[in-house]
């Protein structure tokens, strides 16, 4: 795959994942539109995964969806679609609410639900877990005790930046194996951020995949393969490539151009990324890095 585009042989495995949520689904909008309004919205999930899809079929590339419980509920064919397809098949929690919003006891509740949903559609056992909005921070993460107790193997929620809605400083940059506050193990992949004085700047996902222009991305993924030793861990959302949805135009200006800033632009980059580095589902990029470093998490 990407030999035309001058694909570097041998090179680190990279992560390419997929948050799997409706357009109207995200944190940034959850004032405005009421969960109670989502099942009156016009779904196009099902659409816009098929495309990503089809794209990675092209590619011959195989990623980890982390699919919304609320989501895999109503589009069960689109669970099994993505599994058949040979996809890692995550869960994103259920009803997309910040982690640090809940209770732990609603926490285990949304986790199991979403999972036994995924596990239904599938046959498929589910290691991986995805916080809807990366929102296990040093505040909650007795989330981490839940999701070892709860029997997943791997978490990538822990994004080590500073941000207004996340953000868990102080974490390596790289996959390392956690020991929750409890003292359970758990393997842990990070959103990739590149070092830049002393800073963790986020790079190659979301907003930051959008905004940022594709030779800066492809820059900063070069640079973690090759100058650190280490996977990027790219992450997009099916709605990412659908300039054509509507517009929730109740939302506050910053959200609403975090959104749909450059909607345009991004099946493009990930095609160009897919056909610069090697590609694969989380799980096997845990496999071919090989032994991680360990870092305990007390409690807050």
């Amino acid at each position: 795959t990407g030999s035309e585009s001058g694909m570097i042989p041998g090179t680190i495995l990279n992560a390419i994942t997929v948050d799997v949520e409706e357009h109207f689904q995200v944190s940034a909008f959850e004032d405005v539109v009421a969960r109670d309004r989502w099942s009156e919205m016009a779904s196009r999930v099902e659409a816009n995964t098929d495309r990503l899809l089809e794209l990675f079929d092209a590619e011959g590339v195989c990623g980890t969806f982390f699919i919304l419980g609320w989501v895999a509920e109503r589009h069960r064919d689109l669970v099994r679609r993505i599994a058949d397809a040979g996809h890692e098949i995550g869960s994103h929690g259920y009803s997309h609410r910040l982690i640090y919003r809940q209770t732990p006891e609603e926490f285990r509740e949304e986790t199991l639900r979403s999972r036994k949903i995924l596990e239904d559609a599938t046959g498929i056992a589910v290691d991986g877990y995805r916080a809807a909005s990366f929102s296990i921070v040093r505040d909650n993460v007795w989330a981490l005790d839940i999701l070892a107790e709860t029997g997943f193997r791997y978490d990538s929620s822990l994004f080590p930046v500073i941000h207004d809605r996340y953000g868990f400083r102080g974490i390596p940059r790289h996959p390392f194996r956690l020991r929750t506050p409890s003292g359970a193990p758990l393997a842990e992949v990070p959103p990739s951020t590149v070092s830049a004085g002393g800073t963790s700047l986020p790079v190659a996902g979301g907003g930051y995949l959008r905004f940022y222009p594709f030779p800066l991305t492809r820059w900063a993924v070069n640079r973690l393969n090759r100058k650190e030793g280490i996977p990027a861990n790219v992450y997009i959302h099916p709605w990412e490539v659908d300039p054509e949805q509507p517009r929730i135009r109740e939302a506050p200006l910053r959200s609403r151009f975090r959104h749909y800033v450059n909607l345009d632009t991004t099946l493009d980059k990930v095609r160009k990324l897919l056909q610069t580095f090697r590609f694969g589902p989380l799980r096997q990029v845990l496999e071919e890095y090989g032994d991680l470093e360990e870092m305990a998490l007390g409690s807050s």
